[in-house]
C-alpha cells in the first residue's frame, strides 16, 4: 500500500511546548527592539493572515513570546509591563504557561480588544501592530479603546525580527477533490460567486480565509494540523480568471496543470501588486472586515478601490453542504462509529482496573482510529479530562499534567478525526464507576437538552441564537448553566469549526438545509468534574411540514446510560434515546465483532 501523503506519523503530541524561562530572555529582545524604532508598545495577537484556528508554527507568535499555547489570545509588550488577555477557556492554562512575575493575566470575552490595552501603553504613545495579522474591524475597535490615550501604528512585525530559528512557513502537498466528494465543479462554484458578486456590485472579492479558498477551489492541503488546508489569497474578479496566490515553493508544474481550466497561479509575494492594480481601477471591490487582514484593505484603498465590507461570500454557500458532501459526512461518521465502538469496549474493560492516564486515553482512541486509512487527522487535539479536569472546558493533556482515572470519577473525552469523506467531533462523558445522585441528575438534564436540539422542529429563517435555550432551560432550571455555545458548524473535510453558523446567542445567521452543526451542551462543577454529550447534526427540510426544518443526527455512537437517572427523562425522551441506539447498533453493529459487537448490543439495549 502506498504511504498516504497527508497522514501524519502520530495525530497528537503531548509534550509540554511552553517553557516560562524562556518569556523573559524574548520580551528583553523585543523591547530593545521597540526602543530602536520608537514604539512604547507592541500587539501580539495569537492569529495569522489566514485567521485559521490552527496556524503553522511559522505563525505561532504568541506562543513563541508568552509560552501561551492556546488557539485564542493576545498579548501587549509594553516598555516596563505585560499583558496577556486571554478568554475563560484559558484562565487556568495561560498563567500555567507564561511567566506570571513579567505577564499579567487578564480574562475576558471571546472577540473584540479589551479596554484593559490601554493599561500598557502610555498616555500619548505608540501601539504597533502588524497588519497582516489584523482585520480592519479589529483596528477600529483599537483605536476606539485607545481613543484619548494612545495612537495605534501599523508597523513590520517585530517578533519576527528577534525570533531566532524561526521555523519554515509550510509547504505540502496538495490534492484536488473529484467530483463524488466535491458534489459541484469549481467552476460552478467561481460562476455562483460571480453571481453574488454582481447582487453586491461589486467587480472583484479578495478571499483570504483558507477553509473559503480551499472549497472554491475543490482543494485541499496539509498545511496546518488538524484541518487540510492550503494556505494562501485568492482575488476573484467578476469577469475575468481568478487569481490564487501561494508561497512560490508550493507552485509546481502539477499544480498550474491541475488549475489551468479556471485559474491562474502566482506568487504571494505578488498579491501587493496585484491589489494595486486592482484598486488603481477604482473598481469596486469586496472583502470582509472581519477576516481580511488590514493590510490587504489599506493597501486597496489608498490605491483608489472602493471598499465594499460585506461578509466572506463563500462562507454561505460552503455550510450548505451539498448532496456529496453530506454522503461523505455520513460515511466518516460511520467510520468514526466504528473506532468509537473498539475505543469505549476498550475503556469498559480498562477504567475500572485504575490505571487508565488522560494521554492513554487519547493514545488508544488515536490507535483505533488510525486502523482506518482513510483517517488522516485528527480534527483538533483531544480534550481528555479525568475527574476535575473534565471541568477545565478546553483542557489539553501534556505530560505534565496527565492525570490517571481513578475508578468511579467521570472522565470526559471531546475529540474527532479527518477522514478523507469527511470531519468529525464527538463529545462523551463516561462511566469508571457507581456515580453520585448530583452527578447523574446533572448528566441527564445535559442530555435532556441534546435531546431537546435533536428533535425540534423549527420554521425556516430561525437562527441558532433562538434554539439555544432549548439546551439549556434543564439545568437552568436547577439554577447552573454552561459558559460556551451549544453547538458550531462543521466543515466538510475542512475546519471542524466554521462559521456562519452555530447554536448560541452570537449566531444570528439563519440555520439552512445542508448546515452541519454541533449539539453538545455540559455542565462544569470546578475541581470535581464535567460533562459533555455532543453529536453532530445536520439541518435538512421537515418533509412533512413545508416551510419548516429540521436536524437529522449523523454522529453513530453509544451514549453512557449509566449515568442516567432514569426518573428525569419523559416518555418522549426514553423513546428518543433508545431508537438513537437502535439506530447505532444497526449501522455500526454489522460492522465490528467480537468483544465489541457484544459490547455494543449492551451499550446500545433500550432502557
Amino acid at each position: 500500500m502506498t504511504e498516504n501523503p497527508f497522514k501524519p506519523t502520530v495525530f497528537q503530541s503531548f509534550e509540554e511546548k511552553a517553557d516560562p524561562s524562556n518569556v523573559a530572555p524574548r520580551i528583553a529582545a523585543l523591547r530593545a527592539a521597540m526602543q530602536k524604532v520608537g514604539i512604547d508598545a507592541f500587539l501580539i495577537p495569537r492569529a495569522d493572515a489566514h485567521r485559521g484556528e490552527s496556524v503553522p508554527a511559522s505563525e505561532a507568535r504568541l506562543a513563541y513570546m508568552t509560552g501561551f499555547t492556546g488557539s485564542a489570545g493576545m498579548a501587549v509588550v509594553g516598555a516596563d509591563k505585560v499583558g496577556l488577555f486571554v478568554d475563560s477557556r484559558y484562565t487556568l492554562q495561560a498563567p500555567a504557561q507564561t511567566d506570571t512575575a513579567l505577564v499579567s493575566v487578564h480574562e475576558v470575552n471571546q472577540g473584540g480588544v479589551s479596554p484593559d490595552i490601554r493599561l500598557y501603553v502610555p498616555k500619548g504613545g505608540k501601539l504597533a501592530y502588524d497588519p497582516w495579522l489584523h482585520t480592519p474591524g479589529e483596528i477600529r475597535d483599537l483605536n476606539d479603546k485607545l481613543a484619548g490615550h494612545a495612537e495605534a501604528v501599523p508597523h513590520a512585525n517585530l517578533v519576527d525580527t528577534i525570533w531566532a530559528a524561526r521555523p519554515a512557513p509550510p509547504v505540502s502537498a496538495i490534492e484536488f477533490l473529484g467530483h463524488n466528494r466535491a458534489g459541484q465543479s469549481a467552476a460552478d462554484k467561481i460562476a455562483a460567486l460571480r453571481e453574488t458578486l454582481s447582487a453586491d456590485r461589486a467587480e472583484a472579492v479578495v478571499l483570504t480565509l483558507p477553509e473559503s479558498i480551499c472549497w472554491l477551489f475543490n482543494m485541499r492541503g496539509r498545511d496546518v494540523p488538524n484541518t487540510p488546508f492550503v494556505l494562501g489569497f485568492a482575488i476573484v474578479p467578476a469577469t475575468g480568471r481568478p487569481t490564487l496566490f501561494l508561497d512560490a515553493a508550493k507552485i509546481t508544474p502539477e499544480l498550474t496543470a491541475s488549475l489551468q481550466d479556471i485559474a491562474d497561479i502566482a506568487e504571494a509575494a505578488a498579491l501587493s501588486e496585484a491589489l494595486e492594480t486592482l484598486g488603481q481601477a477604482g473598481k469596486p471591490v469586496l472583502i470582509d472586515p472581519q477576516t481580511a487582514p488590514a493590510a490587504i484593505a489599506e493597501t486597496l484603498r489608498k490605491a483608489g478601490a472602493k471598499l465594499i465590507e460585506k461578509r466572506d461570500p463563500v462562507l454561505g454557500p460552503k455550510s450548505r453542504k451539498n448532496a456529496a458532501e453530506l454522503a461523505g459526512m455520513r460515511e466518516a461518521h460511520k467510520l468514526d462509529g466504528i473506532a468509537l465502538a473498539k475505543f469505549l469496549a476498550w475503556f469498559d474493560t480498562e477504567a475500572p482496573k485504575g490505571e487508565l492516564t488522560e494521554i492513554g486515553v487519547v493514545t488508544a482512541l488515536e490507535s483505533f482510529r488510525r486502523e482506518e486509512e482513510s483517517c488522516i487527522d485528527a480534527s483538533f487535539d483531544t480534550i481528555s479530562g479525568a475527574g476535575p479536569n473534565g471541568a477545565i472546558v478546553h483542557y489539553r493533556v501534556t505530560t505534565r499534567t496527565d492525570r490517571k482515572l481513578n475508578p468511579g470519577e467521570i472522565m470526559l473525552v471531546d475529540s474527532g478525526a479527518q477522514y478523507l469523506a469527511g470531519t468529525t467531533d464527538i463529545t462523551r462523558t463516561l462511566s469508571s464507576g457507581p456515580a453520585t445522585p448530583e452527578q447523574k441528575d446533572r448528566y441527564t438534564r445535559v442530555l435532556k437538552g441534546m435531546i431537546a436540539i435533536s428533535t425540534v422542529r423549527f420554521p425556516a429563517g430561525t437562527t441558532g441564537a433562538q434554539i439555544d435555550i432549548l439546551a439549556r432551560q434543564f439545568l437552568w432550571q436547577d439554577g447552573v448553566t454552561y459558559n460556551h455555545g451549544t453547538g458550531h458548524g462543521v466543515g466538510a473535510f475542512l475546519g471542524v469549526h466554521e462559521g456562519p453558523i452555530g447554536i448560541s446567542s452570537r449566531y444570528t445567521t439563519p440555520l439552512e438545509a445542508g448546515n452541519v452543526l454541533s449539539n453538545e451542551p455540559g455542565y462544569y462543577k470546578a475541581g470535581e468534574y464535567g460533562i459533555r454529550i455532543e453529536n453532530l447534526i445536520t439541518v435538512r427540510d421537515a418533509a412533512e411540514f413545508p416551510g419548516f426544518l429540521e436536524f437529522e443526527t449523523i454522529t453513530l455512537a453509544p451514549i453512557d446510560t449509566r449515568l442516567i437517572d432514569p426518573a428525569l427523562l419523559t416518555g418522549d425522551e426514553r423513546d428518543w434515546l433508545n431508537a438513537y441506539h437502535a439506530r447505532v447498533w444497526t449501522e455500526i453493529g454489522p460492522l465490528v465483532t467480537g468483544d465489541v459487537k457484544n459490547w455494543l448490543r449492551q451499550a446500545t439495549a433500550a432502557i
